[in-house]
């Protein structure tokens, strides 16, 4: 559905979930300009990313999309799909512009992504996304449930140190002793 330059119709459609895109803006295939990737991450409550980050990860999108407001031509809204293409993807970057929050905009995004999924995907496959409490209840409504207790999400950050052959400082002496409070 998104190997056009934009998507004409006025809704998507996931199963039996139907997301309207509203007047004045446009659905388009692909992640947004760099510049436009850094402000929505931003400016929507999620962790800024450098501009580097951004260069390296928008090409690794296995899809994406974005709306742009028609009037500025500026993206207010977008969502990329990291994924294997067979039978995993991991939906990240979903980000509406606060002032475009709240019509429906996300809700677009997410069913575009699913959809180009649904299209591609072998029969079976797993889909995921971490869910930020604001998000949550818009996951919702397409389908997606908590996988804990059975599977909890885990993360790490890789370190900041510019030489990674620094060594990590040795343990204390509570730590040796196996006296650690914390796990």
């Amino acid at each position: 559905m998104l190997e056009h330059d934009a998507v004409p119709a006025p809704y998507v459609r996931v199963g039996a979930m139907t997301a309207t895109l509203p007047s004045g803006y446009r659905l388009v295939p692909g992640a947004p300009h760099v510049e436009d990737y850094l402000v929505l991450r931003e400016r929507s409550g999620l962790t800024p990313k450098t501009r580097e980050q951004a260069v390296k990860a928008l090409p690794g999108s296995w899809r994406a999309c974005h709306v742009v407001l028609e009037a500025s031509g500026r993206a207010v809204a977008m969502g990329r799909v990291l994924g294997d293409g067979g039978w995993y993807f991991h939906i990240v970057d979903m980000a509406v512009l606060p002032e475009h929050q709240r019509r429906g905009l996300g809700s677009v995004v997410l069913a575009a992504l699913l959809d180009e999924i649904s299209a591609e995907a072998a029969p079976g496959a797993w889909v995921n996304l971490l869910a930020d409490g604001p998000g949550r209840p818009l996951y919702a409504r397409f389908g997606f449930t908590e996988t804990a207790p059975e599977s909890v999400g885990m993360g790490m950050l890789l370190p900041t140190d510019p030489n990674p052959r620094t060594p990590p400082p040795p343990p204390s002496s509570g730590e040796l002793s196996g006296q650690s409070g914390a796990v």
